[in-house]
């Protein structure tokens, strides 16, 4: 693709983008990308990127905690350079 990162279309890489500055809650995530739909969110973008283990969970054992966040791993970080 031959659109700067801010412009994409996809959503994973939308949702790296986001992530460049550093850890950020599912809530700022959404309000950073304009995303109000909880479920959308999920399925489009936070679950593609953790499957694709381009962003990892500070605290994998409560993946539902209101403290979670979420950031960039080397894969993540890798892809967004490209």
């Amino acid at each position: 693709s031959t659109k700067s990162p801010t412009q994409s279309t996809d959503p994973v890489t939308r949702l790296l983008d986001a992530l460049k500055s550093g850890e950020l809650s599912a809530g700022d995530l959404r309000s950073v990308l304009a995303i109000r739909h909880r479920p959308t969110f999920r399925s489009n973008y936070l679950h593609p990127a953790l499957n694709a283990g381009l962003i990892e969970m500070p605290i994998p054992d409560k993946p539902n905690s209101r403290l979670q966040k979420y950031r960039l791993t080397k894969k993540g970080k890798k892809t967004l350079s490209k």
